[in-house]
């Protein structure tokens, strides 16, 4: 992160050295989590990977509402319990346990995944709207994702207003 801050003062730096160049320069700022955010596209991959994974996650939280009322059965239970069934409530337990822990890891798992896949055809998609504004609007420079920026080179709005229109 560091050598792409370097880089990118470098390139500022080297923009701006004439007063004739930056005069002319014309730098507009794409705000990323904002597409994200607002973006139908974005909107559109969220509820899809809601419905996606809605069931598993259902599934999970049964689990958990088991789980929780085996420990409380075993806490309360436990003192006048045989050893035999309390051993046998404890393995029991320990197995859906370990059970639910893979069931979570996998699920957390493949739900990144999914997630970093739609958020790349969402990038996808805003790079090509960015551009064609670039050059639509003769813009020399675009960022993304900056410490700060000014409201006024913002163009956010224009890229979730191009997305929206499906270009």
């Amino acid at each position: 992160m560091k050598i792409k801050s370097v880089v990118l003062a470098s390139l500022m730096s080297a923009l701006f050295v004439t007063g004739a160049v930056a005069s002319e320069l014309k730098v507009g700022y794409v705000n990323t989590q904002r597409i994200f955010r607002d973006a139908p596209a974005a909107q559109k991959a969220a509820k899809k990977l809601e419905g996606e994974f809605a069931k598993r996650d259902q599934d999970l939280q049964r689990m958990a509402k088991q789980l929780q009322g085996l420990q409380e059965n075993l806490e309360k239970n436990s003192v006048t319990m045989a050893e035999s069934e309390r051993r046998t409530k404890e393995k029991e337990f320990g197995e859906i346990s370990r059970e639910f822990q893979r069931r979570q890891r996998e699920f957390r798992e493949d739900l990144n995944l999914r997630q970093n896949e739609e958020n790349a055809a969402v990038i996808e998609k805003a790079n090509k709207a960015i551009k064609q504004i670039a050059e639509n609007e003769k813009y020399d420079l675009i960022l993304q994702d900056v410490v700060w920026v000014s409201p006024r080179l913002d163009i956010t709005e224009r890229v979730i207003k191009a997305l929206s229109e499906g270009k």
